[in-house]
């Protein structure tokens, strides 16, 4: 099995379709060449996106692209069970059968117009998932070329344990920006660089535009002219400087942003401006 390879930044699908931009077809197009050309390659989907919608628009558009699928990487996730349009349920929960987990992947690369997926993600963690079952099947997946890797989403450090005593964990997607930061110190961060499991962080940019932080508020501006960029590229340079190499999976349907976000690889962030921005979003002096 080859190694896991993803590009430095991932396009988070969510808001594409029916839970956000509505994007047609051409759209669509014009979004994956975009992201293709700035060296983003790999695409991050859930079965659930869009009321199971998403995955099929972004197939249909992706076939019409001319973009080599050998030269991007799909991600997608299955697990959740919503309560919704179509959907017969009547309480949210989750389902890790082996019949849930292999039709939900046969589904996912209908949808997706494509012979395996690059990376299949548990969506997130079920007191009632079996890892012994899980393991078997997602083995079989990968052994009939279905699946390329495994990984989790939102698993604590003992859930990926228990689940690796039956089938590798590559990589564990997790909420992680500078204003939710506790998988730095819950243990989270430390057992991925113990595991070598890649971290993923969906939301990179936090709640940094939708709350008030009047520490942070105040001083993101200046730093944003030391280092000649805007606070989109500064949360995620933050986010970057972790020894834990996470990448950010980013939502932007906008080039503008997508750009801003490509800028933070190369701010020079340095040592004291890192904890400062930690120390002022905290409200409290570092330890």
């Amino acid at each position: 099995m080859k190694n896991l390879q993803i590009s430095h930044l991932v396009a988070g699908t969510m808001t594409w379709g029916q839970w956000g931009k509505k994007l047609r077809t051409k759209e669509m197009v014009a979004l994956q060449h975009f992201y293709f050309e700035q060296g983003i390659t790999t695409f991050d989907h859930a079965d659930i996106y869009g009321n199971h919608t998403t995955e099929a628009d972004f197939g249909k558009a992706f076939a019409a692209s001319g973009l080599d699928r050998e030269k991007v990487q799909f991600i997608t996730k299955c697990g959740i069970q919503m309560v919704g349009k179509n959907r017969s349920h009547k309480v949210k929960h989750y389902n890790y059968s082996k019949e849930h987990i292999i039709k939900s992947v046969e589904t996912s690369l209908e949808h997706l117009q494509t012979e395996y997926l690059d990376i299949l993600l548990l969506h997130r963690p079920s007191p009632l998932l079996d890892p012994k079952e899980v393991g078997e099947t997602v083995n079989k997946l990968i052994e009939t070329g279905k699946v390329k890797h495994f990984g989790v989403s939102n698993f604590t450090p003992t859930q990926t344990n228990l689940l690796s005593e039956y089938v590798p964990v590559e990589t564990n997607q997790i909420e992680f920006s500078l204003t939710t930061h506790e998988a730095m110190f819950d243990g989270t961060l430390d057992h991925m660089m113990l595991k070598k499991i890649k971290p993923m962080a969906w939301s990179p940019l936090g709640n940094y535009f939708k709350k008030q932080y009047p520490g942070l508020k105040q001083l993101m501006p200046n730093l944003c002219e030391k280092y000649k960029v805007e606070e989109d590229a500064l949360l995620i340079a933050w986010i970057m400087k972790h020894p834990a190499a996470i990448v950010p999976v980013i939502g932007t349907t906008q080039p503008k942003r997508i750009k801003k976000a490509i800028e933070a690889k190369n701010i020079p962030l340095s040592l004291e401006d890192w904890f400062m921005m930690l120390e002022v979003v905290s409200g409290n002096p570092v330890p």
